[in-house]
C-alpha cells in the first residue's frame, strides 16, 4: 500500500511539491505556502513515533536548533487517507 503524498496536494494553505525523504521518523515533502509564496519542509511523523513523548520532545528539540534554510513543522501521526 503506497500512501505517499502526490504533488499537488494540499493541507491547509501548503500545497505539496515532491517528496524528500523518509526514515524512521517520518516522511519529509517539499511544500509551496501558498499565503507567504515561500517554499517549505514539512515532517509528517509516523504514529508510532508522535506517540512516543521522549522522541517526540527530542525531534522538538532539533527544529528548535536547527537551521535548515526552511521552515518546518510536524504534524503527529499519520495523515487519513
Amino acid at each position: 500500500m503506497n500512501n505517499e503524498l502526490a504533488a499537488g496536494t494540499t493541507f491547509s494553505h501548503y500545497r505539496i511539491v515532491s517528496k524528500i525523504g523518509a526514515g524512521g521518523m517520518g516522511e519529509v515533502y517539499l511544500a509551496q505556502d501558498t499565503r507567504l509564496d515561500r517554499k517549505v519542509a514539512i515532517k509528517f511523523l509516523n504514529e508510532e513515533f508522535s506517540k512516543d513523548a521522549d522522541k517526540l520532545n527530542r525531534f522538538i528539540s532539533g527544529i528548535i536548533s536547527a537551521d535548515t534554510g526552511f521552515d518546518s513543522f510536524a504534524l503527529e501521526g499519520r495523515r487519513s487517507s
